[in-house]
């Protein structure tokens, strides 16, 4: 390890690279837990019971990372990189072993939570932690990696997941174990070469009481509603009132105190502003509408979950692929503005080409599709999080790197249950019209076993129950699927335009720090030299010389 002009760490070529590997880690072992237990949930509650318990599997981890997130931020300004981040993924860890050894579903559920409070961490302190030691000018291809983190498990924690259902669902947890170890061990070693300089401060408690207590509230009103309790009952409400008004408390209490845990100050900034809340409309797009793909996959196609997940190998590419491309693209040209503004435009017209799928739609124009939603995603996840890093100032690095993935994941969970309320009402409308002439079309002893079922009001929860009923029930359940997805694709087409219409209004900044062919501090192991971490402007002189070298270069490939 050598130090820049300003004293500061540069990390060698090989040290940037260990240190990548453990954050990308620690990170895929985050991203993989919120996809892969879906698919094995019906095999652990067969073996563990507790039905009535079933959603609170995917709440409690849920409810836990997402609260947990700005606080990971906050704490790692404080206390230094190292020991939080250590933390987290301990925590994560303990979480997963413990988790493999439920023995009910109570078990289950609590140590769900553990994996979720260490989680918050993992997924906000790699973008954290990357950007100690890179500028924000170079810090765009190393974040690139982490999306294709993103994008890889979106499709292969549904495969893993089912794969362990049919052999050992365990074993869905107990994967952490090593792949965690290994991070720790990779981290630790690299991290204590990062200098960390302390500062006095005071815990603001109360306001993460507060938070913490209010997104909670917020996120159990938005899993609940709909499933557990009707929207318009008192427990729903209730929920939603009292999330309100911890989060007024919040706001007070941090523009009171010396140290708060999310700076209200932060917000001045337009770019920090804008970027949190193209976030929280993109994540809302991203998060609530992907859950949807794998769906009409099962339903209208036939495949089956661990298929399913297979089937979005095109959406994972198009993740990818662009989110390295675009990485590369923001550190040679020095700005982010225009990648999320293309990338919501892409989402657009991807939102709206999944409005013209239909019940015998091609696979491969599925595909293509899936393909246009990967490219929108690529180029706005990790260029919104480097518009924020690179609009706070370094020791408030930790907090606005945590509020651009906290905002994101709230953004989710509203996406979530806003399009789920879209999809349940148009698509009880859809079956009123449709099921009770497609019924009427059966022999009497099908009309008897579907009437056995429920009739008009059978149950669709399962896919694998509808590709079980009678050709003509089965295809008015498809045909009112896939008209209830059209309106969900709509709504989240037109949400999309509101994202190109908040990045449009983002200040259109250069990054801080040097390109990459005028970098001091060694060899970028991407290619390229890397910047100093301070992420300031060349000198003219610096300049002179980058200009120089390059001139030298040219001359030689010549």
């Amino acid at each position: 390890m050598t130090t820049d002009a300003h004293g500061r760490a540069v990390l060698h070529p090989r040290q940037i690279r260990l240190l990548m590997f453990g954050l990308m880690t620690g990170m895929l072992l985050a991203a993989l837990d919120q996809t892969i237990v879906g698919t094995a949930l019906p095999t652990i509650v067969g073996e563990l019971g507790g039905i009535n318990h079933y959603s609170w599997v995917v709440t409690a981890y849920l409810l836990a990372s997402t609260a947990s997130t700005p606080l990971y931020g906050k704490m790692a300004d404080l206390y230094g990189r190292r020991p939080v981040f250590l933390f987290s993924i301990g925590t994560f860890l303990l979480g997963s072993l413990l988790a493999g050894l439920s023995q009910n579903m109570t078990q289950l559920i609590l140590t769900r939570g553990v994996q979720g409070l260490g989680a918050g961490g993992l997924m906000t302190l790699a973008f954290t932690i990357i950007s100690d030691v890179v500028s924000p000018r170079e810090r765009g291809r190393y974040q690139g990696l982490f999306g294709a983190v993103f994008g890889l498990s979106s499709v292969a924690g549904p495969l893993v997941g089912g794969y362990f259902a049919e052999t050992n669902w365990r074993w869905i947890f107990y994967i952490n174990v090593p792949l965690a170890i290994l991070a720790i061990v990779v981290c630790y070693h690299v991290m204590r070469l990062i200098p960390f300089e302390r500062r006095e401060h005071a815990i603001d408690w109360l306001g993460a009481g507060l938070l913490v207590a209010g997104v909670s509230c917020l996120l159990l009103a938005l899993s609940w509603g709909g499933n557990e309790y009707a929207w318009g009952s008192g427990v729903i409400i209730g929920l939603f009132v009292a999330g309100a008004v911890l989060g007024t408390l919040f706001v007070l209490q941090e523009a009171r105190v010396a140290e708060p845990i999310l700076p209200l100050r932060l917000f001045r900034s337009p770019t920090f502003a804008l970027a949190n809340s193209a976030g929280f409309v993109l994540g809302l797009v991203m998060f609530g509408s992907i859950i949807f793909i794998p769906l009409y996959l099962q339903i209208v196609k036939g495949a089956s979950p661990t298929r399913s997940g297979l089937l979005m190998l095109p959406m994972m590419a198009g993740i990818i692929v662009t989110s390295v491309l675009t990485g590369r693209a923001m550190s040679r040209i020095g700005r982010y503005k225009w990648f999320p503004v293309a990338g919501s435009a892409v989402l657009v017209v991807g939102m709206l080409l999944f409005r013209q799928l239909q019940v015998d739609t091609s696979l491969w124009l599925a595909f293509g599709y899936m393909v246009v939603i990967g490219v929108g995603l690529g180029l706005c996840m990790q260029s919104l999080i480097l518009g924020v890093q690179n609009a706070v100032d370094p020791r408030d690095l930790g907090a606005g790197t945590s509020s651009a993935t906290f905002f994101r994941s709230l953004g989710g969970s509203f996406g979530v249950a806003i399009l789920g309320a879209v999809l349940s009402s148009q698509l009880t409308a859809q079956l009123a019209d449709r099921l009770p002439a497609a019924i009427a079309q059966l022999p009497p002893e099908q009309r008897a076993a579907v009437a056995a079922r429920g009739g008009a009001n059978i149950s669709i929860n399962d896919p694998a129950t509808i590709l079980a009923l009678p050709g003509p029930v089965r295809a008015a359940i498809q045909a009112a699927f896939v008209e209830s997805l059209h309106l969900v694709f709509l709504t989240t087409g037109l949400v999309a335009i509101v994202a190109v219409l908040v990045t449009l209004a983002m200040p259109n900044r250069e990054l801080r720090g040097a390109g990459p062919q005028g970098a001091t501090g060694g060899a970028d192991p991407l290619g390229g030299k890397a910047a100093a971490p301070g992420g300031k402007p060349l000198s003219k002189e610096s300049k002179s010389e980058a200009a120089a070298e390059m001139e030298a270069k040219s001359q030689t490939m010549l």
